[in-house]
């Protein structure tokens, strides 16, 4: 057993390989086995309309959910939202949602971030959010893009490189030992508080 060395577990990986689908089977599996737990956090879920992604919503874990970014968005505010490749980023309804999830309150045992990418660094007050997080000595799970041609993201570099960050790489074949690996010290870290 690897000795846990931080408190803020960081996934990355390439698109589509299991980040946001590997956060949620933790928290499942947290949940059924220390059904006590205050977990606090959201995750990123595609939309799809039939074969093609439309776009991406925020989803907290209690179930409130907003528009994250569109293809197919054309209102006259839309006009002015950030864009990520063909996807316009829809800030005030990504902060309405995640923003109040990032607060640290009295009892929380763990938050979620699902993800730290460049659709949510376009919300000024979402970095800083993260860091109070991070601050706050919560455990932390949360997903990270890998870098695009050798380059990180100035922010989720400094998360990767912060001391009290444990990062692990997916692929298909380390999946489910990762999983693992994250429950376990997650329980492990649990149990010291």
């Amino acid at each position: 057993m690897a000795v846990v060395t931080g408190k803020c577990f960081l996934v990355t990986g390439p698109p589509g390989v299991g980040k946001t689908t590997l956060v949620m089977r933790v928290v499942e599996s947290l949940r059924a086995s220390h059904p006590e737990l205050n977990i606090q956090g959201f995750y990123t879920r595609e939309i799809r309309e039939g074969s093609q992604r439309a776009g991406f919503e925020v989803v907290t874990l209690d179930g409130r959910r907003g528009p994250l970014a569109s293809s197919t968005a054309s209102s006259r505010e839309s006009l002015r939202w950030p864009c990520v490749g063909k996807y316009k980023v829809d800030l005030a309804s990504f902060e309405a949602i995640a923003l109040p999830e990032l607060e640290v309150k009295e009892g929380t045992d763990l938050f979620i971030i699902d993800e730290v990418g460049k659709m949510e660094l376009f919300s000024s007050l979402f970095f800083p959010a993260v860091l109070k997080v991070l601050e706050s000595n919560i455990p932390i799970l949360a997903t990270i893009p890998i870098p695009k041609s050798g380059r990180d993201i100035t922010e989720v570099s400094r998360l990767r490189n912060h001391p009290v960050a444990a990062v692990s790489t997916l692929n298909t074949g380390n999946r489910d030992a990762i999983r693992e690996t994250i429950y376990t010290q997650i329980v492990s870290l649990l149990q010291k508080h």
